[in-house]
This record gives structure tokens, C-alpha cells and sequence, in this order.
């Protein structure tokens, strides 16, 4: 893998603490363990919450709304903990209210910006010699997949769709014909929502993974949000609304061509189009609809991703480039360049802006003395990436999550970008989504979601 990181590393390092140390087997914990030796421990019984690690400093408080507290809970494992991610995710994550934690804008502190000189070093994974990840990553058997492998417990590749520690699955929803592009969990109501380039938009009971709701929507839906009671799902030439509380629709038609991507902020509506434009929509507080505002222009291919943080509307689009909007007058600030292909994802985490590209390259961007911003660390990845969400596990360490082309997602301790698990797939995930106390969700090309949960220290 390459990494590229100036000095601001030291900046950097906030993102995270020391990894985890004398790791307890989770198979062990389940009482399914049957490697002997096994590398983790087999302790006598699970340390007390007193004897955790402590942590270098606590995580920023999330200032975007978080959904009730709800389902999937592994009943072997406690489901007090909350996602405490201060961290603005891509499209899905619905509103945006990020300000005041989102990359930092404008003149910052001389600790954001002392000695930012420094060249940019690249880490290559694809490279085992010069990669910072020191052990080889485990395969998952492609015969088991298919119920075909011969071998059995002796086989060499993993019979587990995920691997690694501090989190598990805990179960999957099925009944999408294609690929899943959007999920939603709306902070009223019980509900789980998802889109699928099959048409239709599904709702899931949280309390016990049931269907409960279909409706079909016409073409690929391409993206879908949810702020308050409202429900947004992006498709061909239309944004269609539900409220969710009255039982309301309407539709949005000024949008022309594919609706890529969407984001909420305040009392906008931003969606990114196949044509590189970005519509926006203003709330009318009279007929509580939004009505169109403007059309933003400078991209040169579709708007892949949205996301907002500290004032900011940022882009990322095929055209390689991201770009930043200002919020209240609506104009480019500045365009980044750096990528080669794509820009399939970007996202805001405390003062930090990760973009993620079909180049196979993660750049971590910050923001100068003078407010320009630029890339302070890179990561040159072995496959394409498709989309980046961020969580926190049980001791409040970032997590970065990260789908590729290879129908994996794993999971990066952060700032070291170690990998700490893996997530496999029949098809690629197209979308990720964080819940509260740990749990997180990921849709691939097959049209299953998954439902996962960050596993808190024995």
C-alpha cells in the first residue's frame, strides 16, 4: 500500500490511539474455538471493564443525529455502547450538521499547521516489502462460497464471510433483485430502509429483520437519504419524498438525467447528477416542501458522492476531481486534484477530508494556514475503491471503513491504516451505513444488506 504524509502526521495521530494488545480469541468467547494452539488468548474469564485500556483522548461528541436505539443484538454480548463517531459519512448518512467538527476552514491553529513542510511519503500495499500491514491477509475459499470445497475443516482459505476481531454479523436481509445503493435509518420511527438499482425502495423491521414494505420506484434507484421523518430516494429523472410520519409523498422532477448521490444540510437538499451539475432545493417552511434554489456547475462528469463538513459541501466526481462549495453563497471554493480516476467517495472526519478513487489510491486531505487544502497522506491500495464510512469500536478508536472491487470491505485502524478485519462479499458493497451501540450496515451487488455490530472489550 502507499502512503503519502507531511508532517501534519502529527495532526494526524489524533485519529487514533495504540492498537489493541494480548487480543482474547472472539471464537474462544463463543466457545467455537478449534485451533490448538490458537494465536489469541484463551484467558480464564473475560478482563472487568476497569482493566481496558485507556485511551490517549476521548472521541469527538457526533453532532448529526443518530438513530434510536434498536435490534440485531447478539444476545452473548453486551448492546449498551453507542457509536460516538465524529465523523460525516457519504450520501447515506442523510443530514449533515458537521460544522463545527468537520475539516477545518480558513485559518486554523498553529497546531493544525506548525512545520507543514515536509515532503509526502507513499505507502504501496500490493508491495509486502514496503508495506506497513507486515502479515499476509487471509482468502476466503471461493469453493466454500459455492458449496463446493472438498477440504473441508483442512482447507487453507477462510469458510467465514469476515474475518478478524472487535465486531461480527449478525444477521442478513434478503429480497432485493440487484445491487443495494443506498441505506437509511430515519430517526422516526423502527424502521430500516433500503434502495437497489432493482427500483424499489424496501423497509425492514428492526425489531426482528422482517420485511414490511415495498415500493417500486421505476429504473435504478441510485441513492437514498433521510433526515427527520423524511425519506429521499434518488432515480432516473426524479427525487421521490416520503414523510414518513403522515404518510405524505411527492416528487422532486426538476432533476434531468440520474440522481447519483444526495446529501441534507439544514434546510437544503443537495443531489449530485449524472451530468456533473448539483441541484439544490430549499425548504419552504410554509408548505414544508422543498422548492428548487440553484444549480451548481463546474463538474465535468456525474457527481459520485456528497458530503459536508465545517461549512462546506464537497463533490467527488468522475471527472477525478472534488470540489468545495461554499454553503451560504453556493460558490466553488476551491477544486483538488490528485486523482486519476474516479472519485468514488469522500467523507469528513474531524479536520480531515478522505477521498477514495477507482486509481486505487485513499488520500487523506487538510486544510493549509491559508485555507487551501491538500493531501497529507495517501494510500495506494491493491484494488479499486468503491466507498468509505467511518465508525468508532467499543474504546472509541476510529475505524475506517473501506469497500474494493474485490468484494471485500475492511476495516483500517486509524492512523495506521492496520488492517484489523475483513468483510467478504459475492459482489462488491456499493453502500455502508453506521447505526447506534456499534452496529453497521453493508449492501452489495447481490441485493443482500448485512448487518454488523463493533464487539466491545471482554
Amino acid at each position: 500500500m502507499a502512503t503519502t504524509t507531511a508532517r501534519r502526521e502529527s495532526v494526524f495521530v489524533r485519529l487514533g490511539g495504540n492498537p489493541l494488545k494480548n487480543q482474547v480469541c472472539i471464537y474462544w468467547l463463543e466457545g467455537r474455538c478449534n485451533r490448538n494452539p490458537c494465536r489469541y488468548l484463551h484467558k480464564e474469564s473475560p478482563p472487568s471493564k476497569t482493566q481496558r485500556q485507556p485511551q490517549l483522548a476521548p472521541p469527538n461528541a457526533v453532532h448529526s443525529k443518530q438513530p434510536k436505539s434498536r435490534t440485531w443484538r447478539n444476545p452473548n454480548f453486551d448492546g449498551s455502547r453507542s457509536n460516538k463517531a465524529g465523523v460525516s459519512n457519504t450520501g447515506n448518512s442523510g443530514k449533515s450538521d458537521q460544522r463545527d467538527q468537520g475539516m477545518t476552514t480558513g485559518k486554523v491553529g498553529t497546531d493544525h499547521v506548525a512545520q507543514y513542510l515536509p515532503k509526502v511519503v507513499t505507502v504501496v500495499r500490493d508491495e509486502p516489502e514496503k508495506s506497513i500491514v507486515q502479515k499476509a491477509q487471509p482468502k476466503q475459499c471461493k469453493y466454500w462460497v459455492t458449496g463446493n470445497c472438498v477440504h473441508g475443516e483442512k482447507c487453507k482459505d477462510l469458510h467465514s464471510w469476515f474475518c478478524g476481531s472487535g465486531f461480527t454479523m449478525l444477521a442478513v436481509l434478503e429480497g432485493h433483485k440487484k445491487a443495494i445503493t443506498g441505506i437509511s435509518l430515519p430517526s422516526a420511527g423502527d424502521k430500516l430502509y433500503s434502495s437497489s438499482k432493482d427500483g424499489s425502495v424496501r423497509a425492514w423491521d428492526c425489531n426482528n429483520g422482517q420485511l414490511v414494505g415495498s415500493v417500486m420506484i421505476g429504473g435504478d434507484v441510485r441513492c437514498l437519504v433521510a433526515e427527520g421523518p423524511w425519506l429521499f430516494a434518488g432515480s432516473q429523472n426524479v427525487v421521490k419524498a416520503w414523510n414518513l410520519q403522515n404518510q405524505t409523498e411527492f416528487s422532486l422532477s426538476e432533476a434531468v438525467g440520474s440522481v447519483c448521490s444526495m446529501i441534507i444540510d439544514e434546510d437544503k437538499l443537495f443531489a449530485g447528477m449524472e451530468d456533473g451539475t448539483i441541484l439544490v432545493w430549499k425548504w419552504n417552511p410554509a408548505t414544508n416542501i422543498p422548492e428548487p434554489a440553484a444549480m451548481l456547475k463546474g463538474h465535468e462528469g456525474a457527481v459520485c458522492s456528497l458530503v459536508i463538513g465545517a461549512g462546506r459541501l464537497y463533490s467527488g466526481s468522475r471527472d477525478c476531481t472534488i470540489k468545495a462549495w461554499d454553503l451560504q453563497n453556493l460558490q466553488c471554493l476551491q477544486t483538488l486534484c490528485g486523482h486519476t480516476r474516479d472519485v468514488t467517495s469522500v467523507i469528513c472526519w474531524d479536520n480531515y477530508l478522505l477521498s477514495a478513487s477507482l486509481d486505487k489510491a485513499l488520500k487523506v486531505w487538510a486544510a493549509t494556514e491559508s485555507g487551501a487544502i491538500e493531501v497529507i497522506h495517501e494510500t495506494q491500495e491493491d484494488h479499486e475503491l468503491v466507498t468509505l464510512c467511518g465508525i468508532h469500536d467499543a474504546e472509541g478508536k476510529p475505524i475506517l471503513l473501506c469497500s474494493f472491487s474485490d468484494s471485500t470491505v475492511r476495516l483500517y485502524d486509524l492512523p495506521s491504516f492496520t488492517e484489523r478485519g475483513r468483510i467478504f462479499s459475492k459482489r462488491p458493497v456499493e453502500a455502508i451505513q453506521i447505526g447506534d451501540n456499534g452496529l453497521f450496515f453493508t449492501g452489495d451487488g447481490t441485493g443482500e444488506v448485512s448487518i454488523w455490530r463493533m464487539l466491545g472489550t471482554p
